[in-house]
């Protein structure tokens, strides 16, 4: 492969999830724009919502760990070199981040809604 298809990456990422795929990029969608919108709204971060979110966010992480090793067909241990290794940290990663976005833009709507900061 000589060249970078972000098509390719698609077509394996549609194999592998199925619908799945969408319904994880829908969600990643509205949740950066929850969060954007809740930033403008409120201009600045609540640290206090900020921690409890990046701790369910390591829930995440985890839970998209899982996530990949059900959807191929290696497992952890399988994972030989390096390339290896970084792939599984990247998707611990990108699970633990999303979660972390997502769960903070849910807390702060809803203070925002009940009238709270």
């Amino acid at each position: 492969m000589k060249e970078l298809d972000p098509l390719v990456f698609l077509a394996v990422f549609q194999e592998m999830l199925g619908p799945l795929l969408w319904v994880l990029i829908l969600l990643a969608l509205g949740g950066i724009a929850a969060f954007v919108a809740l930033l403008l709204k409120e201009r600045t971060l609540v640290s206090r919502r900020l921690v409890r979110a990046e701790l369910v966010g390591l829930v995440g992480g985890a839970l998209a760990l899982v996530l990949m090793a059900k959807v191929s067909s290696s497992g952890f241990t399988d994972a030989g070199g390096p390339a290896d290794w970084f792939l599984i940290a990247l998707v611990f990663g990108v699970g633990l981040a999303g979660t972390t976005v997502l769960v903070y833009a849910l807390a702060g709507w809803k203070s925002v809604l009940a009238g709270r900061s």
